[in-house]
């Protein structure tokens, strides 16, 4: 029975309360009052001969003049028992005391004189007031504009902080208020180091700036200091708000976490107030961790960027940061954390030591890294017996945790949608075909001509790269469209630290393959070759202007690290023609290398093209067959986790660049 009630009661319908209501009940309480107070519904409106019949027959007791245009017409109590007026009060909300009827009349002195002669010749006795007054909803329509500015003012401020109906109404004066998420001991993050894989180095450096806050003892007994910041810094995607977050699982201090955006605001003053008031939230719980995720939000160097303006909010927000971080009382136990993958655009004052003591650089994996990461991520995936992790670490150089966990992700629904129990080996290469090279586009519309020239130019990029020492090793070939390539040639770049002359300029000859071969078949060129032109441009042009490893420009470096006078040239216009004409011979013997090569070996390039055109897609053992094995390959035959079977080669793209 019980039971009963309650269902009956969760299936009535909840009504929230909100402040709207109220604006509501006030506005239809005032419509009422003027609705019921207005006379309508009470009186009725008389015409100057019904006024001077009832005048006439000294019925009046009292006349209200209002406003000098309207007169309130009160009837004697005797007189009611009249049978016109009776009928009038039954038929209308007449009360005791009110006025009974209303008369317009045009000018007021002619008005007053007309009833004085009245008075004097039938000897009749009223009294005559007169009175100004404003109705309520006049005084409301008055102010109409001021309320609705007001409401408007209110609507905004309630959707700026964040708030809703009634409760949003009190967040209008906490808009100064800080935006972080306190983790502590009710909130615990779940996230600890054993689900941060890989980033050994990064870990360590966190690690210890846990242990400052669990056992600070330890450090200061010898005189030491607890470190007052650390900032975290890498390209997108390698673990920087995963460390954040596992240093909230480890540490059981409370946890400030907030985005840089989080500051900024429209209203002059608000980001500084926010960081004061995140400071002290800290510094009342403290020892405590605040964290803030992409930092260079507010923390922009000041003074750069003059020709866009300044931005005297942003720059306030980060001023009241860095009193805050290094200040006069600042011996609170607080560290701060921060996170950016911009490390170079950040103020001076921010970086140096005192405020972030330590800058924690977080790399791209190496090839354990990545079998670490591999592991956490194939956890909760169903894979099939021939999956190969050890494999896929080795074939994915470059690739970032972010990489590789949308790649097994990508993987099972690749399996899922081919209707598959488990996931396979096959279901990781196609995963990192669709999100490097794009969508396999089956319906685009290709003649057998450009058919032709496509497979010759992916073929030329393949020769080339099998027979020169310092090439990218070739993975795949395909002439298959994805995304808004008509073909590819899949490397594997090696992971090198330092990059040689020689291996430069091996990688741009393979680069200008294609439109060698183009060349050398067909005699004529295409428009196929734009991203490779670039490519090699870039190269070339790095090579003489940033890396000095051109003779005749000599030992020299163009490039500023500060990114400081991006506007001006710091060379001579001379020096810039000696600098196109050696990037343009340097692409020239190149492309001249290239022609040389493909000439030399026109039937194999034939060959291998024809085979293309027949399978669309073409692997290392089919060049293998073709050329044979390349007389360099000598240490790659050691290694043990080359697999050159077909089904266990993964494409990769090769992506690097030289300014990598």
């Amino acid at each position: 029975m019980n039971d009963s009630k309650k269902e009956s009661n969760s299936n009535m319908p909840k009504f929230k309360f909100n402040a709207y209501w109220i604006y509501a009940a006030i506005f239809v309480l005032i419509m009422a009052f003027q609705f019921f107070t207005s006379g309508d519904l009470v009186t009725k409106n008389i015409s100057k001969n019904e006024f001077n019949n009832i005048l006439g027959q000294n019925d009046i007791s009292k006349i209200v003049i209002v406003n000098n245009n309207l007169a309130q017409i009160f009837i004697k109590e005797e007189a009611q028992t009249k049978e016109r007026y009776k009928k009038m009060i039954s038929s209308t909300f007449y009360s005791k005391g009110s006025y009974l009827f209303e008369h317009n009349f045009g000018d007021l002195q002619n008005f007053e004189n007309d009833i004085e002669k009245s008075r004097l010749s039938n000897n009749l006795d009223f009294d005559l007031k007169n009175e100004n007054r404003t109705s309520i909803f006049d005084t409301i329509l008055g102010f109409l504009p001021f309320i609705i500015l007001i409401a408007v003012w209110l609507f905004f401020m309630r959707r700026m902080s964040g708030g809703n109906g009634a409760s949003g109404g009190g967040q209008i004066f906490s808009i100064g208020k800080s935006k972080a998420k306190l983790f502590d001991k009710d909130t615990k993050v779940k996230t600890t180091f054993e689900n941060v894989a890989g980033l050994e180095g990064a870990k360590e450096e966190v690690q210890e700036i846990v242990d400052f806050l669990k056992n600070p003892n330890k450090y200061t007994s010898l005189g030491g200091k607890i470190p007052k910041g650390a900032l975290l810094v890498g390209p997108p995607g390698t673990g920087k708000t995963l460390l954040a977050k596992a240093v909230a699982g480890e540490a059981d201090v409370p946890f400030f976490s907030l985005s840089g955006s989080d500051f900024v605001e429209m209203f002059v003053g608000v980001g500084a107030s926010r960081v004061r008031d995140l400071f002290k939230q800290a510094a009342q719980k403290s020892p405590s961790i605040i964290f803030i995720d992409e930092i260079d939000a507010i923390g922009r160097a000041r003074g750069k960027n003059n020709m866009t303006g300044g931005n005297d909010e942003r720059e306030n927000t980060l001023n009241q940061l860095l009193t805050e971080m290094d200040g006069f009382g600042t011996d609170t136990n607080v560290i701060v954390l921060a996170a950016t993958n911009r490390a170079d655009v950040l103020d001076g004052a921010l970086m140096r030591a005192g405020r972030f003591d330590r800058q924690i650089y977080v790399d791209l994996p190496n090839i354990n890294e990545r079998k670490e990461i591999f592991e956490v991520h194939i956890k909760p995936l169903k894979l099939a017996n021939d999956v190969k992790i050890e494999f896929l670490a080795q074939q994915t150089p470059g690739f970032s945790g972010a990489d590789i966990a949308n790649m097994c992700n990508e993987s099972a629904l690749i399996a899922a949608r081919n209707g598959k129990k488990a996931i396979h080996h096959q279901d990781f290469l196609d995963a990192v075909d669709r999100i490097v090279g794009g969508l396999e586009k089956k319906n685009k519309v290709i003649t057998p001509k450009e058919k032709k020239v496509i497979a010759f130019h992916e073929a030329g990029h393949a020769t080339i790269s099998w027979m020169l020492e310092h090439a990218a090793p070739l993975v795949k070939v395909t002439i298959v469209p994805r995304g808004q390539s008509l073909g590819a040639a899949w490397y594997l770049p090696a992971e090198r630290m330092i990059v040689q002359t020689e291996q430069m300029l091996d990688e741009m000859c393979a680069t200008l393959g294609g439109r060698a071969a183009e060349k050398i078949i067909f005699n004529k060129i295409s428009t196929g070759a734009l991203s490779d032109l670039e490519k090699v441009t870039k190269q070339a042009r790095a090579m003489v202007t940033v890396y000095g490893l051109n003779e005749e420009v000599g030992n020299i470096t163009y490039y500023d690290s500060s990114g400081n006078d991006s506007f001006v040239k710091p060379y001579s216009e001379e020096t810039a023609k000696k600098i196109d004409q050696e990037i343009s011979k340097m692409i020239e013997a190149q492309y001249e290398r290239a022609l040389e090569l493909l000439d030399n070996n026109k039937d194999k390039l034939t060959v291998l093209a024809e085979l293309l055109l027949e399978k669309e897609v073409i692997f290392k053992d089919d060049l293998q067959k073709i050329f044979g094995k390349r007389p360099f390959d000598k240490e790659e035959e050691k290694e043990k986790n080359i697999i050159e079977e077909k089904e266990d080669v993964l494409p990769i793209e090769d992506t690097s660049s030289v300014e990598e």
